[in-house]
């Protein structure tokens, strides 16, 4: 089992924050439950949903989110499933629309579809090309950034769309994993980050 202490930093310290995220960073810290050994032994699972139940936390994430976005978004895309949960209302304080990321054979065609393996096997993202206008400016959210694949593997995607990624959000970065290396030099942005 994993030692919980040694899990998350202190609200702020060290996480690279502006000092006006302290406070957004303490209530995550609060409310971000860690269930040891799911959804297999050795996982730390980060479980956000009493994060998302409270209205007054998920609204200030959302707008930490927003405000670090840099210039115009034409579209949000959230990873299947629990980055849905951030698209959509990021990308309503953004002004723009949304786009579900899902995994393989979840959505009607036609698809356009990005393959990528994981360490375990392969998997697949895919979503409707004709929701991703060629030139569209998209900002790719999730939940956590841990190893990366999922996250460059949907980069690959919108790209290939004809689309511009201009960054990523995350609220958590698991940092030793080391994923942010699979996504080049996109603009990242994440408001908890886990050693």
């Amino acid at each position: 089992m994993t030692d919980q202490s040694q899990i998350a930093r202190p609200a702020g310290e060290s996480s690279g924050a502006p000092a006006g995220r302290a406070a957004v960073l303490a209530r995550i810290d609060e409310l971000v439950r860690l269930v040891p050994d799911y959804p297999q032994p050795g996982v730390l699972f980060r479980d956000i949903t009493p994060l998302l139940a409270d209205a007054e936390a998920f609204a200030a994430v959302i707008d930490e989110l927003a405000a670090s976005v840099d210039g115009p978004v034409d579209l949000v895309a959230g990873m299947e499933a629990r980055g849905f949960l951030l698209a959509a209302p990021l990308a309503v304080a953004l002004g723009a629309g949304v786009i579900p990321v899902r995994k393989a054979g979840k959505l009607p065609g036609p698809t356009a579809v990005e393959h990528y393996r994981l360490e375990y096997g392969e998997a697949s993202v895919e979503v409707h090309p004709f929701t991703v206008p060629a030139g569209s400016r998209v900002l790719v959210v999730d939940d956590v950034l841990a190893t990366g694949g999922t996250a460059a593997a949907t980069v690959r995607l919108i790209e290939s769309c004809g689309a511009h990624v201009v960054g990523l959000s995350f609220l958590v970065e698991l940092d030793a994993l080391a994923g942010r290396q699979q996504l080049g030099e996109h603009p990242i942005d994440v408001l908890v980050h886990v050693p």
